[in-house]
């Protein structure tokens, strides 16, 4: 009989320790639960439950953790904490969140940072829960930029390959001697963006130029701009700011989805690795032919209301939004033109830097892509020719050239599959949706963007989709967001047996 070759114990042991953090951001909402007069079981019961769960997994011998097992937890621990963080929504259970799977669905889209909502009504909601949500995301945020750049990076196809490459780090899974000192910097300087955009943020407040602009907003905002995140506490999302927010969030947006360690290195003074950075000048390029494009096809058809200032700065904003899959919205964009949306529905696609908090394909993936096909054009002419895809200025191994390719077009079938899956359910459960819905509702949930056009466009909801598709896009998202390798290896046999 084969014999497992997974440690179950010992990733179970990990996700304890994870779980019993976890109780620290609960207090976040229970002090604004405190603060607002507003109920605190569901905070107070969500902490006993986490740190009992979490103590009794942590218990568990912990002997190994390889890669099968980092595998395991790293999947685990995404659902693990889309329950945990669904709790507080049902045991409140106001409005949608009566049902479990609308809770469940806000939870998975609140740790994989996706930002996607089934929330109607957000009056009816308590303060409390919604700094919750905001937390939520924020916490994804950082899960996902130290697992990028500690645990995915060495897992994920061409992750730690490419990562070395571009930012010059001899091992990018330590930027110190030690993987917890890495994960202390990098939360550092996460906690300290985030300072700063609530800052910033709360300023422009006080001063006069946003008077729409809270405490309680401009730390809930600050919270889900760095991590590229999208939700808001507000039905208007960052439209019911005024321009001056809107550019200062465009800011966030792009810092957030640029790589963390050529931020530190910035930080620390080496601005060299930031300049020589391809994958930094294509992402900057994308954005900004991504806003012309907007800009020029909604002048072409006249425009949004309030003339050409206005126009531009809505196409600058949903770019960045849409590029670094933060899902924000500073106008309705359904609204659109046809041509408009359509470049926002491919700008889905794309992503961020590596090494980001963002989501999608990513900036740097597309760029070995575009570099691979352009040298292929060439060798064709020149058979005999050798020439390797470099980037910047440092030749890229032939297989992950390769990986590169290979995790590119897995991504593209998991797409194509979750829109079929989503048309064919909606016509068997009685709520059809159109093509294009379809599309762009796969497209958000598994590349974790937020919104989409239709019925879940910026100003719409998810709670009008059927039961079951909202369970399969909790699934697209779980998967988009720990980057599809980890659970197609756990689907093999072989990942269980010697």
């Amino acid at each position: 009989m084969a014999l497992t070759t997974v440690d179950v114990r010992s990733s179970l042991s990990v996700l304890g320790a994870i779980l019993q953090w976890l109780a620290v951001p609960l207090v976040i909402p229970a002090a604004v639960a405190v603060i607002y007069g507003e109920w605190l079981l569901p905070y107070l019961g969500t902490i006993a439950i986490t740190l009992g769960v979490g103590t009794a997994l942590a218990r568990l011998p912990r002997d190994r953790i390889g890669d099968r097992e980092a595998f395991l937890t790293v999947s685990l621990a995404w659902l693990a904490i889309a329950v945990i963080g669904a709790i507080p929504l049902y045991v409140e259970g106001t409005g949608v969140f009566a049902s479990p799977v609308n809770a469940l669905f806000e939870g998975m889209s609140g740790i994989t940072t996706t930002g996607a909502t089934v929330i109607r009504d957000f009056d009816v909601h308590s303060q409390a829960l919604l700094m919750w949500r905001q937390v939520l995301q924020w916490l994804g945020g950082l899960g996902v930029l130290l697992l990028a750049t500690a645990v995915l990076s060495r897992l994920s196809v061409a992750g730690a390959q490419l990562m070395e490459t571009e930012t010059r780090t001899e091992n990018v899974t330590k930027l110190t001697p030690g993987i917890e000192e890495t994960a202390r910097i990098l939360g550092s300087l996460y906690l300290g963006l985030t300072a700063a955009a609530a800052v910033i943020l709360f300023a422009l407040g006080a001063s006069g130029l946003a008077p729409e602009m809270t405490l309680f907003d401009a730390i809930a905002h600050a919270f889900t701009a760095i991590a590229t995140a999208g939700f808001s506490p507000r039905a208007e999302s960052i439209g019911a700011f005024s321009p001056a927010v809107q550019w200062a969030v465009t800011l966030f947006m792009i810092v957030g989805a640029t790589n963390f360690v050529l931020l530190y290195a910035l930080v620390r003074g080496d601005t060299d690795r930031l300049r020589d950075s391809e994958e930094f000048h294509f992402y900057l390029g994308i954005l900004g032919v991504g806003s012309l494009l907007v800009g020029a096809l909604l002048l072409l058809d006249q425009g949004v209301a309030g003339g050409v200032g206005e126009t531009i700065r809505h196409a600058v904003f949903q770019t960045a939004a849409i590029v670094t899959t933060t899902g924000y919205a500073s106008t309705d964009f359904n609204t659109w033109s046809a041509g408009a949306k359509n470049v926002l529905f491919v700008m889905m696609f794309i992503g961020g830097m590596a090494g980001s908090t963002t989501c999608s394909v990513k900036t740097l993936r597309w760029l070995i892509v575009t570099k691979s096909f352009w040298r292929d054009l060439n060798v064709s002419a020149h058979r005999q020719s050798v020439r390797p895809v470099r980037l910047s200025g440092e030749a890229i191994k032939e297989n992950t050239v390769r990986d590169v390719y290979a995790y590119t077009l897995v991504a593209l079938v998991f797409f194509i599959f979750g829109t079929l899956l989503l048309v064919i359910d909606g016509e068997l459960s009685g709520t059809p949706i159109t093509e294009f819905e379809a599309l762009s509702a796969a497209a958000s949930m598994f590349f974790n963007i937020g919104p989409a056009f239709g019925r879940a466009g910026p100003y719409g909801t998810y709670e009008g989709f059927a039961r079951s598709s909202k369970v399969l896009m909790v699934l697209l998202m779980w998967i988009g967001r720990i980057e599809i390798v980890p659970v197609m290896v756990m689907l093999t046999p072989t990942f269980w047996t010697r």
